[in-house]
């Protein structure tokens, strides 16, 4: 996969900066048809849910955290998502949330006071477990040291912001979903299979990130 020299810290800044694509960019990896809410299902709003991309440079690029969860955990054991969770009532906002759950299950230490907030993307419901949540792009000055949380992540993967454009790392795959035939997309990183909610997120971000690299070669700054 070749590097994209235009990708930067200022890019990605001025990408969030603009309007989110949203649904439509989420949808290009949703699973199909989608998991619809079912009929007795609790009417109390959903609870919240924070997730970070958490973003810095690496090896000459921009790179982001992935985790896979460990096998031992009730929901979505051995998946690749983002480090993030419940937002507890010790949060002061969607934001702070998503930095203490990536700060427990990354043990980034003291550099977890360091990560600059750059932005959000779109909001998303999970039907299966009832829960709304908020990404958040932060970006870290310095390459972080990772300490997982054993009992909740089992791999740490540093993944670079460049493999999103690479339209070699996608596919789809047939798969039996909450008892129905189902078309799954996903990204695939170095064997791991990027799927489910975890993959829409990544397809907006890389959808602004398109946008924002098609501006700056018109614009004459890549």
């Amino acid at each position: 996969m070749d590097r994209n020299p235009s990708l930067s810290r200022g890019l990605i800044e001025r990408a969030l900066r603009g309007p989110l694509p949203g649904e439509a960019a989420q949808a290009r990896m949703a699973t199909r048809p989608r998991a619809q809410r079912a009929e007795g299902m609790p009417p109390e709003p959903p609870r919240l849910a924070a997730v970070l991309l958490l973003l810095f440079e690496w090896q000459g690029g921009p790179h982001f955290v992935l985790t896979r969860r460990a096998d031992a955990l009730r929901n979505h054991r051995g998946q690749i998502a983002l480090p993030g969770g419940a937002v507890e009532v010790c949060d002061a906002s969607l934001w702070e949330a998503a930095l203490r759950e990536a700060q427990e299950e990354l043990g980034l230490g003291p550099a977890a006071q360091k990560v600059a907030y750059l932005g959000r993307l779109s909001p998303s419901y999970v039907v299966s477990s009832h829960f709304e949540v908020h990404p958040f792009v932060g970006w870290l000055a310095e390459s972080p040291s990772f300490v997982p949380e054993a009992g909740e992540v089992a791999e740490v993967l540093i993944v670079p912001v460049a493999f999103l454009l690479d339209d070699s790392a996608k596919g789809e795959e047939r798969r039996l979903l909450y008892g129905r035939e189902t078309t799954v997309p996903y990204y695939r990183w170095q064997g791991h299979i990027i799927w489910g909610l975890t993959a829409m997120i990544l397809s907006e971000f890389e959808a602004l990130l398109r946008q924002a690299l098609e501006g700056a070669e018109e614009g004459g700054e890549a």
